[in-house]
């Protein structure tokens, strides 16, 4: 069992219509039609969204967003229409809302991978690929791989795991098509992402992308973009292959939930326990330095 340990209630906002409300993100629809997606401070792991929020993650998520729409936009057009939260919005809402086009959603996670590490890398050492992509021998936690590789993953709902999936099972579900498109995007725009995080001494190691189709059915990216919630960033001059790589994401939240001094079962149906505060300053802390890394400047929390 995993999911909301408290499940929150949507805000009521007149003239908005609650759709959806998801791990991090909670969506309402506009009377014109337009989609309202307001970023929350939730954190998830382990397939829970945790009780204990991380105070403006929201809104560095949805700064540093914006920072990263900006530097691919000739690669593919994005969702968002206006950072300018509808009238009657709560003060909250304030930077950490995006008003965007209605898209078709494609129901497929986007991963591109340029190290191996996490699932990947469990998966590789089983049977020596990631998704059905062969890899060579000797490869090890935090090795870089020859070429990115489109690694998909289906789509799930809060509470359940994605799945990895092999590009031929895209391919089967959505057409050949598309499911090529969407393997040339995301590895054409994960490319742009990794040279500009590596000039900034930060390496991109993998990250996932939402894609959905306009009313002309030309792909969108969607939802977020390189954020630490959806991608994994490491300090360049500390990469050393062989092991866990220090990183600037919820690492620190998973390392203390599997900890003695949580006292959490991962493998039991209790939920998870609420986070100690030195664990979330110290999360919110590698937040703000990769937002600093990236952008050079401090995110408006």
């Amino acid at each position: 069992m995993s999911g909301f340990v408290v499940r929150p209630e949507p805000v009521r906002v007149e003239g908005l219509t609650h759709l959806h409300t998801g791990k991090v993100r909670d969506l309402y629809t506009t009377g014109s039609g337009e989609l309202v997606m307001v970023a929350s401070d939730r954190l998830s792991a382990f397939d829970w969204v945790l009780p204990t929020e991380i105070p403006g993650k929201g809104r560095l998520l949805t700064q540093l967003s914006l920072w990263w729409f900006d530097r691919v936009a000739d690669l593919v057009p994005n969702h968002v229409v206006s950072d300018v939260p509808p009238q009657g919005a709560p003060a909250d809402w304030a930077g950490r809302t995006l008003v965007c086009r209605r898209l078709d959603m494609v129901p497929v996670e986007c991963v591109a991978r340029g190290y191996l590490t996490g699932s990947g890398l469990a998966e590789y050492r089983v049977d020596g690929t990631v998704c059905g992509v062969p890899l060579p021998e000797g490869l090890v936690d935090g090795s870089e791989l020859a070429e990115p590789v489109f690694t998909p993953a289906t789509k799930a709902e809060v509470g359940d795991h994605d799945e990895n999936v092999s590009f031929e099972t895209v391919a089967a579900r959505h057409g050949a098509e598309l499911a090529g498109a969407l393997r040339d995007l995301t590895l054409r725009v994960y490319t742009r992402g990794r040279e500009v995080a590596r000039e900034r001494g930060v390496l991109l190691a993998d990250t996932k992308f939402e894609f959905g189709r306009d009313a002309d059915g030309a792909l969108v990216l969607a939802d977020e973009v390189f954020t630490p919630d959806s991608s994994r960033y490491w300090p360049a001059d500390e990469w050393a292959p062989g092991g866990p790589q220090p990183s600037f994401d919820k690492q620190v939240v998973r390392d203390w939930l599997t900890s003695a001094e949580s006292g959490w079962d991962r493998a039991a149906d209790a939920p998870p326990p609420e986070l100690p505060e030195s664990v979330v300053e110290h999360t919110l802390g590698r937040y703000t330095e990769i937002f600093r890394r990236l952008t050079g400047s401090e995110p408006k929390l």
